[in-house]
């Protein structure tokens, strides 16, 4: 499957876009929000293993709805060593279907999934993990990258 174009701002007012990254792999993960429990660790997750995904040949992109401030905050408060692309009209996140019903408390609502896809230097989405454990997520990844090598 053909992995959907999308052009986002990152923490620091770069614009960037899926075509920037022809020739190299890709792992687009989306997750919930800035500075909560899961998202964090899953991008400190990422930030520590970094080297290993520049080795493997994978840029790290990180999607969320909140604002390039946010970002910028939360990308300076762990160190973030990649782009995190800000989507408030959430059009990279509905373009790849990870908008979804949730519930908290009782009250329901329309949420981000924690979804990541594996996009492979020509543009083809190679493996979507769905409902990553944050902890784990980065090693999963880096695993499925010595098959895809």
């Amino acid at each position: 499957m053909k992995a959907k174009a999308f052009s986002l701002v990152d923490q620091d007012g770069v614009q960037r876009a899926l075509k920037d990254y022809v020739g190299t792999f890709v792992l687009l993960y989306f997750y919930p929000k800035d500075m909560t429990p899961g998202c964090t660790v899953e991008a400190i997750c990422f930030r520590d293993a970094l080297n290993d995904f520049k080795k493997a040949g994978v840029q790290v992109l990180g999607v969320s709805a909140d604002s390039v401030a946010s970002h910028k905050k939360f990308a300076t408060a762990h160190q973030l060593n990649f782009p995190l692309l800000s989507d408030p009209n959430k059009t990279a996140i509905r373009a790849y279907g990870v908008e979804a019903e949730k519930s908290m408390f009782g009250k329901k609502y329309m949420g981000i999934l924690r979804d990541s896809f594996l996009i492979n230097p020509t543009g083809q989405i190679v493996k979507h993990y769905q409902k990553v454990n944050p902890a784990k997520h980065a090693q999963e990844v880096l695993a499925d990258m010595k098959t895809q090598q």
